[in-house]
């Protein structure tokens, strides 16, 4: 029991680490610029222009205001525990590539400004989330994905160009890398349950497929192995004349 309660423990201080830090670290980043008056948004993304590659770094961990920031610690708090609870083996990997192919895309394509933000992390985790659990058709995965619509069901107007102001390319290439990951990562993590009438179905298919395998071989004892024609004795016909008595 103690055993169980450990790796219980285990399990919930990882999904908990690596989002807790991050949270952390994009408030003391807003929390410096106030301190210090100062201001990032020129470490945002700023499209085409090669000084604003940087922003691919630093883009997400900068926040317009408090309550741009608090909107998206929420959010990015609840997904990213989501991600590490789940989908712990490739957990990192989704934050990395989120990440880093959401900023990519924004620098090539955004309009020229300069983006900043953690929603691009949150589309992309969100959506991550959503379809992995439609292609696994995991029951819990599925429930995770009902409360992911519940709770961001109204995002999906942040993909469009409806807000003036608003980085909704941010969002739209957050989203694109969220189904790309939910597809290239389903068969690593949790899987569809198999439950007693799929196991049953299973077994009836094996124990079906094993009886044909020993009738065929029980053939093949009793009369042997058909022999290859080349092998067989040829028979050669000799003609004869009758002779007149």
């Amino acid at each position: 029991m103690e055993e169980n309660e450990d790796k219980s423990n285990i399990k919930l201080f990882s999904s908990l680490f690596f989002p807790i830090v991050f949270v952390v670290v994009i408030w003391l980043v807003k929390l410096t610029e106030i301190t210090f008056d100062v201001s990032f948004g020129q470490y945002g993304i700023f499209p085409r222009k090669f000084e604003g590659l940087i922003g691919v770094l630093f883009y997400p961990l900068i926040h317009n205001d408090f309550n741009h920031l608090i909107s998206n610690s929420t959010a990015l708090f609840l997904l990213s525990v989501g991600i590490f609870h789940f989908y712990r083996p490739v957990a990192y990997k989704i934050y990395f590539w989120t990440y880093v192919m959401s900023g990519i895309w924004i620098w090539l394509s955004a309009r020229e400004s300069f983006h900043i933000g953690a929603s691009g992390l949150i589309y992309g985790f969100a959506t991550f989330i959503f379809i992995s659990g439609i292609i696994r058709q995991n029951t819990r995965l599925l429930a995770l994905s009902m409360l992911v619509i519940f709770l961001y069901g109204g995002m999906v107007w942040g993909i469009f160009p409806i807000k003036p102001g608003m980085s909704f390319e941010g969002h739209l290439w957050g989203s694109v890398a969220g189904i790309i990951l939910a597809f290239y990562y389903r068969k690593i993590g949790p899987q569809k349950r198999k439950y007693s009438w799929d196991l049953e179905e299973e077994l009836e298919a094996s124990m079906e497929i094993e009886e044909a395998d020993i009738i065929s071989k029980q053939v093949e004892i009793e009369q042997g192995p058909a022999e290859p024609l080349q092998n067989q004795p040829s028979i050669k016909y000799v003609y004869k004349e009758k002779e007149d008595d």
